[in-house]
């Protein structure tokens, strides 16, 4: 009796042990199973719609069922291949693409996160102006800022890297902020202001930030350069302050001036810089026209853009009459050097003298380029 109890007993033991054995098993299995195939498309499994339709309203969540009522019904099928398209008129890289969907151009208006895009903008800036700064100079900026009307599109340039700290100031958050630690104008220029990006404005201002602006009106700056033919501008430097070039000085009785008198021997001819067809590059306002040349000409490696003023008149014809300066809207430069204090001390010099000495190399640098460009063009055409 005792060895038929215990027999009864390992019997219904070992049944236990193969059941939870199976049991682990099973789940491991459909484990390794669930990891192979971590989601299934129910698109893709056919099944009756009346089921399939319950089948989801029960496993899909709220976000999934938006998306899915919010696709466009006209949306095109990935199952139709596109038609074989080659364009050689597309810019270049794009000729696959049918013309009616190419965007070869921007800007920087500001759009929303919601809504149609078509209602994003109550308005669309005509011109932009752009300023390179650092924070010490807000207020002078802020100033220069509340000189142009909201048909000015503003962008700020930041060489120290102080960003939010200007939204201090209300039109800041309409402002359009690029921040690079220690870089010039010229150099964001390049980067940030290709003639694709910036074709939406009639007019570009770059700006240097130590401007004073009280004589100084944004919109009929504007208006005296299209009643003068002006594509390359600036406004008259006061007399007094930061003058470097007599070009460049206000004249206190008419509204413009295109020439000058320099110094004897500086001008071999009456229509070249620095007597006409010339400009400083510490406040230019360049037509899109106009800028779509210069910015071309702008060197990579050569960041302060000195010697760019003299090769202006390269960029318009003829350049004595639409190269000039606005005397009824002038500016005084207030010549302090706070980007030349970004620079590093170097052999016992100053960081204003290495930033000072790197812009007459780079000066140096710009000519003799341009002269080997203009030699090995002309040997080309056979005229070397």
């Amino acid at each position: 009796m005792g060895t038929t109890h215990r027999s009864g007993v390992s019997k219904k033991s070992n049944d236990r042990a193969r059941l939870i054995i199976t049991a682990v098993m099973g789940m491991v299995f459909g484990y390794f199973i669930g990891v192979s195939f971590p989601s299934v498309s129910l698109t893709n499994i056919h099944i009756p719609s009346n089921i399939r339709s319950s089948f989801e309203v029960t496993f899909n969540d709220d976000h999934q069922r938006t998306v899915i009522d919010h696709m466009p019904e006209n949306r095109v099928s990935t199952d139709t291949a596109p038609p074989k398209i080659y364009v050689p008129t597309n810019p270049r890289g794009a000729e696959s693409l049918p013309p009616g969907i190419i965007v070869s151009e921007s800007d920087f208006y500001l759009r929303r996160l919601w809504g149609e895009p078509s209602e994003d903008l109550k308005r669309k800036p005509k011109y932009l102006v752009t300023f390179t700064v650092g924070l010490e100079q807000r207020d002078n900026i802020d100033a220069a800022v509340k000189k142009f009307s909201d048909d000015f599109q503003i962008l700020l340039f930041h060489y120290d890297g102080w960003t939010s700290e200007w939204d201090q100031f209300e039109w800041s958050q309409r402002a359009v902020h690029v921040s690079v630690r220690k870089q010039t104008k010229w150099w964001y220029a390049k980067r940030f202001l290709h003639p694709d990006i910036v074709s939406a404005y009639e007019y570009i201002f770059i700006w240097d930030e130590d401007l004073g602006v009280e004589h100084f009106n944004g919109q009929k700056y504007i208006q005296l350069v299209k009643k003068h033919g002006l594509e390359i501008s600036q406004p008259g430097l006061e007399p007094n302050n930061g003058l470097t070039w007599q070009m460049t000085k206000r004249r206190g009785d008419r509204e413009v001036h295109k020439n000058t008198d320099e110094k004897p021997g500086w001008c071999s001819d009456p229509h070249l810089p620095p007597c006409a067809a010339f400009v400083e590059i510490m406040a230019p306002v360049f037509s899109r026209e106009a800028w779509r040349c210069v910015w071309h000409m702008i060197q990579n490696d050569l960041v302060h853009g000195w010697g760019l003023d003299f090769a202006l008149r390269r960029c318009v014809e003829p350049a004595h009459e639409k190269i000039g300066v606005v005397d009824s809207q002038w500016v005084v430069h207030q010549v302090i050097p706070s980007l030349g204090n970004q620079g590093q001390s170097e052999n016992g010099k100053a960081p204003w003298q290495g930033v000072r000495e790197r812009c007459r190399s780079e000066w140096a640098q710009f000519q003799d380029r341009l002269a080997d460009a203009d030699k090995t063009y002309l040997a080309q055409i056979g005229k070397g």
